[in-house]
Parts: structure tokens; C-alpha cells; sequence
């Protein structure tokens, strides 16, 4: 029997069969997406920003995420040129840059490939020109879209984001057309926490209230008093890179300084003499608050009426992250009401905010257009930063800063597929019962299989727990490449424990336990015996299941929204809640009740289309069985 080639072999055997072919120029290379440093088979498998879109694409026709990106190596061709005396050379790329970048970071891709500097080009234009490109390099003004992706005929290998947020590239299309991103989250931290600081110290002394009002002929010395620094407490929300140094040029204003992040290790906040508390203290407190959280949905208007309401009177606010963060109509509401003395904002929902903007009009609100990273200093950072990251890329290697490119054997993917989608909602359900300030540090995950666990690659899983856990709130995607750093980089410890148990090996996984020690929960039931909060799951059907919260077995499809509801067993309870719910035309797609003793407590897990609004969440807490409840957004 003839043995079959390993993939090295074939690709050889392909690029020698190119070689003694006509030259196609008009083919763009896709050798790139094969990894040949150390293993040279191995394949650089692309997956979507969200499991959920991630399992669509996998369940919706059998693995089409894995097969496009497969296609994309088995049709690999090559753009060769041959010189004068025959010898093969491959040509240079074409990068196309659409926004301004700093001259060190062109020279760099100058000297790799062909530059092609177009800015200001429409969606059209863009679309016309992308399908002679190999990479693409934008800041926030170009938004890369499926139809970008569709235009680009599988040509375009990497798009790069000169800056951190990603908002404007399509991720979804980006994987699908098998497209790495890169970006460039590191040089402009220094340049956006001098900023801040900026806006808190003129904000604070009304210079640019002064300044305006002496050019339009006045002198109202008495009118723009303002307020000292020195002892007021000033809350950072959001302890990541900017904020810690925000946090540390405060300090030597000498200003007294809390922060709140999930993730902030205690030890690093100590380290600079900040104290981590809980969202509630932080905002309650405060007379200053400076906001450095990433927009996601768990953040979107955060800052609300609700949250105004709760801050001290003559609360002043400072934005250089993003603008979504605020609800700007409430923060117009607590200014006008004094809730809100003054707000410094360099970041908008909509940018540029619209001209008759109330917020942007208002006196007592300083503004500028976006300046977070406008200095030189982190302009030539950034521009270096990303034109390495796409040099990189084009070179067929990964780095930390890709936001959608695990590399996994796709063997490997496709059976861990229903796992990963799991392994994430673990993830994201366990965060979500976390509160207080002390913040995450210690993360257990416990695979069972009935496999020898040096045969068990869970390096995928460990990274969708992680990615569930990281994502809901920070603006960090989470992928196998990064998954580790972004952990470590946080102060998360993630440790794994594989148990053999007696069930079938045609499954790679039987349960998927996730522990989260040295917190508070928002659910006590869901801590374990040692004081863990402790949640398990496992596939069913290729669905996967909650089937166990702290020491509660329960049985629940992972889809839609979760209520856990700790009850006294007794008969009547799905009916009563069920009710509530019903009265609120809150629809429920399943209930499951678990316990531990036959009339002692029990957990109710209710599965439900919509959260639920403030009242009818009321009057399940009031029923006097129910000892307490928590809604859960998966």
C-alpha cells in the first residue's frame, strides 16, 4: 500500500510543481499562513472574536471555519518573477497605508515591501484598491468591512491597526477570508495617561473656560475659582496599562488615589500605594473619577443616570478611553443638576460629536477632538509598532498582538469544537458571579476525560476560559496566541487539572470544571466547600450544558440568558417565579431544579430570552422562598 505524503512533502512537492509552471502574477501568495519555524505541517487555524459566531460558523455546514481556512493552504500559490538570468524571485508586497503614519514606521515597510500611501479614500475607492494589496494599515477614520474583505479576492494576508481599538475592522470577515489582524495596544499608553492628567489639572482650574473667555475681551477672575488637588480622591476606572500611570502621576499631585478593575492584581495597585475597591465605593466616593475601561457591551453607557445618582455632589469627570462608556444625554442631566460640577472629555460616542452638541456646548465641559495618543513621541511609537506586527505577519509569524489566529492541528479543532464554545460560557458565567474589589487572581480549570492526559491538547480550552473570563469586560481579544500573555499580563494565575474517569473515549472531554479561589460571589450558593466559586459543564448532544453550580446539580442548555435562584425545596416554587416572569412577558426556554437534600435548599436555573427589568427581578426577590437570585448574560 502506498504510504500517504505528510503535509511538509506536499507542500514542497506543490512549490516544485510552481516553479516549473507558468508564472501567475495575478495569484497572490498564501504561503504565509503555513507555520515553518518549528513544525513545518503545522497550520495557523483563524477563529472569530465571538464563540458564538465561532461555533455558528463550525455547526452551520460541518466545520466551514476549518475548511476555509484549509482551502485557503491547499490552493497556496506563489507570485514568482524570474530576473534576466532565470533566477526565481518572488515579489515585494504591496502594503497599502490609508491613514497618516509615522515616517520610522514606513521606512520599516518600506524596506520589506511596496508602500502605496492613500489617504482620505472613500469605501469605494478602498474596495477598488484593496485587491492589489497584501496588507492593509489603518488607524480608527477606515473601517475595514466584509465588503473590504470581499473586494480583496483572498489577496489581503494582514490588516493592521495603528492603536488598540478594533472596532472598525470586521473580525467575523477577516477569519472567514482568512486575514490576520494585528495591533499596536502598547505605544501610547504614556501619551494617553499624560493627557488625562492634562484634562484633570486644566479642568480643575478652568483654563480653558479662562483662556476663552480673556480672548473674547474679559477678565473674570472671580468667575473661574477652581479647586485643588492636593487630598481629594480621585477613582480610576479601568487599572490597566494607562490607568496605572495615570494613577502614579496623580499620586505626586498628591491626590489620594482608588481604583476598580476585576483583573488588577492587589499587590501591583499596593505596589503604587492605589486601593482596589468594589465599582459601587469607587464612583460613591470619588471626587474626581477618570475613566480608562474598553467599550463592550458590559461597559455600553455604564455611566448612566443610575450611576450619577450615586456619586457624590460635585463629582468632575474625566474620558480619554472611550466614548460609549458615558450615556452623553445623563451626563448633560447631572451636569445641569450639579450632580456632575465639571467633565473633561477627549473621547465621544460619535466622532466627530455633532456640532449643536448640548454635551460639547456646555460650560462647564472642557473637550478636545480624540488627542489621547497625539503626541509625537507615540506616533512614531505606534507607527513602529504596528509596521513590525505587519512585516511579521506577511512573514508567515505571530506575535502577541494578533486578535484572531490560534494555531491549532485542525484534527484537533474539529473534534474540540462544541468544547471551546463551553469552555468560553464557563468562563463568562464564572466572571459574572465574581464582585467585590480584591479582583481576580487564581483561575482552576478541571478537565475530566477517560483519555491519557499527555494525549488531551487543551491549550484551545485553557484559552476560551480564559477568553470568557477576560473579554466581557477589557478590551483585549483573546485568542491561542495570546491567551497566556493577556492572563499573565493581568495578574491572572490559570492552572489545569486533568482527571481520568471512566467514560467513552470517542469523547476527548466528559466535564469542563471552572474555579475561580480568593473572591467574592454575587451567588453564595455557587461557592464550593472550599470557598471557590465553582461551575461545571459538558457537551450534550454538541450542546453544552451547566450541569453543576457550587455543590448543586443542575442540567441547563448554555443559550440564551441565565436566572439561578437558591430557594427553599418546596412545592409551587417554578410556578411562582414563572409567573413573575410570565406577567412580564419575560419568556422562559427551560427550567431546572437541582438540590442537595430533599427539603432543605435547592437551585433553580431558568433559561430566558431577555434580562429581565429592574421590577420584575424585585418581585422574585421578594418571594419568600426565594434566599437569593442572580441573572447571568451568556
Amino acid at each position: 500500500m502506498a504510504s500517504t505524503p505528510s503535509p511538509h512533502t506536499a507542500a514542497k512537492a506543490h512549490l516544485n510543481s510552481l516553479l516549473s509552471s507558468p508564472v501567475n502574477h495575478n495569484k497572490p501568495s498564501n504561503l504565509s499562513f503555513l507555520h515553518t519555524s518549528s513544525n513545518p505541517s503545522s497550520i495557523k487555524l483563524l477563529h472569530s472574536r465571538s464563540a458564538s459566531s465561532f461555533s455558528r460558523s463550525i455547526s452551520s455546514s460541518s466545520t466551514t471555519a476549518i475548511c476555509n481556512v484549509l482551502k485557503t493552504v491547499e490552493s497556496a500559490d506563489i507570485s514568482l518573477s524570474r530576473d534576466l538570468h532565470g533566477v526565481v524571485s518572488t515579489p515585494k508586497p504591496t502594503i497599502l497605508v490609508s491613514e497618516k503614519l509615522g515616517e520610522a514606521g514606513l521606512d520599516l515597510l518600506r524596506s520589506f515591501g511596496n508602500v502605496d500611501c492613500s489617504y482620505d479614500l472613500s469605501p469605494q475607492d478602498l474596495c477598488a484598491k484593496i485587491s492589489l494589496c497584501d496588507a492593509l494599515i489603518v488607524r480608527s477614520g477606515t473601517k475595514v468591512t466584509r465588503e473590504v474583505f470581499e473586494a480583496a479576492q483572498g489577496r489581503l494576508k494582514v490588516v493592521g491597526r495603528a492603536g488598540v481599538g478594533i472596532d472598525n475592522v470586521d473580525l467575523q470577515a477577516a477569519t472567514e477570508f482568512g486575514c490576520l489582524v494585528v495591533n499596536a495596544p502598547t505605544a501610547n499608553t504614556i501619551a494617553a495617561a499624560e493627557h488625562g492628567i492634562a484634562l484633570l489639572t486644566s479642568m480643575a482650574r478652568n483654563v480653558a473656560q479662562s483662556d476663552a473667555s480673556m480672548k473674547a475681551g474679559k477678565w473674570l477672575r472671580s468667575k473661574y475659582v477652581g479647586v485643588s488637588l492636593v487630598g481629594k480622591t480621585l477613582a480610576i476606572m479601568g487599572f490597566g496599562k494607562v490607568g496605572s500611570e495615570v494613577a502614579r502621576r496623580a499620586k505626586g499631585l498628591g491626590m489620594h488615589v482608588i481604583a476598580h478593575d476585576p483583573y488588577a492584581p492587589a499587590d501591583r495597585a499596593r505596589a503604587i500605594g492605589v486601593d482596589l475597591v468594589s465599582f459601587e465605593q469607587a464612583i460613591s466616593t470619588a471626587d474626581f473619577i477618570s475613566l480608562h475601561m474598553p467599550l463592550t457591551p458590559a461597559t455600553n453607557k455604564v455611566f448612566n443616570d443610575d450611576t450619577f445618582a450615586k456619586m457624590k455632589k460635585g463629582v468632575r469627570l474625566i474620558n480619554v478611553a472611550r466614548g460609549g462608556v458615558i450615556d452623553e444625554d445623563a451626563l448633560v442631566r447631572a451636569l445641569d443638576s450639579g450632580i456632575v460640577a465639571q467633565a473633561a472629555l477627549d473621547v465621544f460616542t460619535v466622532e466627530p460629536p455633532p456640532k449643536d452638541s448640548k454635551l460639547v456646548q456646555h460650560e462647564n465641559v472642557t473637550v478636545t477632538p480624540h488627542l489621547g495618543a497625539s503626541t509625537k513621541e507615540a506616533q512614531e511609537g505606534v507607527a513602529i509598532e504596528i509596521a513590525e506586527a505587519v512585516v511579521g505577519a506577511l512573514n508567515g509569524e505571530l506575535s502577541a498582538t494578533a486578535v484572531n489566529a490560534p494555531m491549532v492541528p485542525p484534527e484537533v479543532l474539529s473534534e474540540l469544537a462544541p468544547y471551546v464554545v463551553l469552555a468560553e460560557k464557563l468562563g463568562r458565567l464564572a466572571v459574572q458571579l465574581v464582585t467585590g474589589g480584591s479582583g481576580i487572581q487564581s483561575v482552576k480549570v478541571v478537565y475530566k476525560s477517560s483519555r491519557d492526559p499527555d494525549s488531551l491538547d487543551t491549550r484551545l480550552l485553557r484559552a476560551m476560559v480564559t477568553k470568557g473570563i477576560i473579554e466581557p469586560i477589557s478590551d483585549t481579544i483573546i485568542n491561542l496566541v495570546n491567551a497566556d500573555f493577556s492572563a499573565k499580563q493581568k495578574g491572572l494565575r490559570i492552572s489545569e487539572e486533568r482527571n481520568i474517569v471512566d467514560s467513552s473515549p470517542e469523547y476527548p472531554v466528559e466535564s469542563i470544571q471552572v474555579q475561580i479561589s480568593n473572591v467574592q460571589s454575587r451567588f453564595a450558593s455557587a461557592l464550593s466547600e472550599n470557598g471557590n466559586i465553582s461551575i461545571e459543564g459538558r457537551v450534550k448532544y454538541g450542546v453544552p450544558h451547566l450541569t453543576r453550580v457550587g455543590p448543586f446539580s443542575v442540567d441547563v442548555s448554555l443559550e440564551g440568558n441565565l436566572i439561578l435562584c437558591k430557594q427553599v425545596d418546596q412545592p409551587g416554587m417554578i410556578g411562582k417565579v414563572g409567573n413573575i416572569l410570565g406577567e412580564s412577558n419575560v419568556n422562559v426556554s427551560f427550567m431546572s431544579v437541582g438540590r442537595t437534600v430533599k427539603g432543605k435548599q435547592a437551585i433553580m436555573a431558568i433559561g430566558v430570552d431577555e434580562e429581565p427589568d429592574k421590577d420584575t427581578q424585585k418581585k422574585i426577590g421578594e418571594v419568600s422562598a426565594v434566599e437569593e437570585f442572580v441573572f447571568l448574560n451568556l
